[in-house]
């Protein structure tokens, strides 16, 4: 087990050896699920057991995966795909005009009309894969600067967003003469969408913003930020990472300009992600990458590039992966997003008010319109403790500043225990979080 030795306490030790002993300790059978009316259409147990990994123990407990908004799990009708993928008709795609290609070809591509039905994209060349939000993110920088920052320009970025949605802009605008300018939140998490109207500039080009807060959970009105962005001449960049998987996304309804999201985040592969552009705007894009697959023809005395959305695909991609990724939607239609955002909102609702009720314990995020993902920290007891302690009840959550630091910065703290939620977490779970919870905190 990994320690920070700058975290080691003569309490800390006693605990560690306490909790050794959790490891011989027999476990409770999980409790069943209680029904609820608001999901009649969900068997929350029927879909566990779509899930492998969810039915092992860890030191001898049943696993707690509260580790949803890093990735999710994975079910077995995503796994069949991903091996009948490898087992039965791989093939570089595209490329060839034998059987395996030819059909490995027809999946990947069905792919793309499947991604391009769930967020309602006007076309499927708008369609973009890559290797997940962070490229997206990257390639949009990288591509949206080529073609339209100049020195002195500003790009607007929102103070809650993870660093994959801050960075890429930076290495833009560093490398155009451009400027970064922030866009605050308050101490509820939310953003401060009337200080738009007094950052927005004659020079400004964009705002990059998160639909779902990762680390807040926090819901931002992406329609209006849109709405205001447009007035202005501005374009809008989404990081949907944290929203397409609890949400049913639109990005007509939203008018977005980008939105960005990963598969590994929706119960498929790692290793692939979309970028969605409209299309006048993509098309006005110069290539991220050069290679195979997005050019035309190649001379050397010059090179054409392929159309959309092929423009932005260099070389042989996640071909399994993206396969693999319908199976990961079609799952998720079939559950339907109003019925798992219904059943993950009052699983936030009734962890929330447990976790309320623990003294000294601070939620961070206090947002109404919210998805399934608490941030906290306890009086007196490091996150890192925290995490490591669960971790003996077979309770996964994330701890540390979850890869947003100017977040942290503005609450003063260094990180913080993150418990985030999907359809197939339970309320039984929950109480075996809080109770561990509660018995941790005791030994401090």
């Amino acid at each position: 087990m990994f320690i920070n030795k700058q975290n080691i306490t003569d309490k800390n030790i006693l605990c560690l050896i306490l909790l050794s002993l959790v490891r011989i300790t027999a476990s409770p059978k999980m409790p069943e699920v209680p029904k609820n009316k608001t999901i009649m259409t969900l068997n929350i147990q029927k879909i566990r057991e779509d899930f492998p990994i969810l039915q092992q123990k860890i030191y001898n407990r049943p696993l707690v995966y509260f580790d949803n908004a890093a990735t999710t799990q994975r079910p077995q009708q995503v796994i069949d795909v991903l091996t009948q993928t490898y087992t039965q008709y791989y093939g570089n795609i595209h490329r060839a005009a034998h059987f395996l290609a030819d059909k490995a070809t027809a999946a990947y591509e069905e792919t793309r009309d499947k991604v391009k039905n769930l967020i309602n994209a006007e076309s499927r060349e708008q369609i973009i894969f890559t290797k997940g939000t962070t490229e997206s993110i990257n390639l949009a920088a990288f591509a949206f600067g080529e073609a339209f920052v100049k020195a002195g320009d500003e790009i607007i970025v929102s103070e809650m967003e993870h660093h994959s949605n801050i960075v890429p802009w930076q290495m833009m605008a560093g490398r155009k003469g451009a400027k970064i300018l922030m866009l605050p939140i308050d101490n509820d998490g939310r953003l401060l969408i009337e200080k738009l109207e007094e950052l927005i500039t004659p020079k400004t080009k964009l705002i990059a913003v998160a639909h779902v807060s990762n680390v807040l959970g926090t819901i931002n009105p992406i329609a209006q930020i849109a709405q205001i962005a447009h007035a202005k001449g501005l374009r809008i960049f989404v990081d949907g990472a944290q929203a397409a998987p609890h949400l049913q996304i639109d990005v007509q309804k939203l008018n977005v300009d980008f939105y960005a999201l990963s598969a590994h985040k929706m119960y498929g592969p790692n290793g692939v992600g979309v970028l969605y552009g409209k299309k006048e705007l993509l098309e006005q894009l110069p290539p991220y990458q050069g290679g195979g697959e997005m050019i035309s023809e190649v001379k050397f005395s010059g090179t054409t590039y392929n159309e959309l959305p092929y423009k932005f695909e260099a070389g042989t991609p996640n071909i399994s992966g993206v396969i693999a990724f319908g199976a990961a939607i079609d799952y998720l239609q079939n559950i339907g997003f109003e019925n798992l955002s219904a059943w993950e909102h009052e699983l936030l609702e009734y962890a929330t008010a447990q976790l309320l009720a623990i003294p000294g314990l601070q939620i961070y995020g206090t947002q109404a319109e919210k998805s399934g993902v608490i941030s906290f920290n306890v009086e007196g007891v490091h996150f890192f403790d925290l995490g490591t302690m669960l971790d003996k009840f077979g309770i996964a959550v994330r701890t540390g500043h979850h890869c947003a630091d100017p977040l942290m910065d503005h609450f003063g703290i260094q990180g913080t225990v993150r418990a985030s939620f999907a359809f197939y977490n339970t309320k039984a779970e929950i109480d075996i979080f809080v109770e561990a919870l509660r018995k941790v905190i005791a030994m401090f």
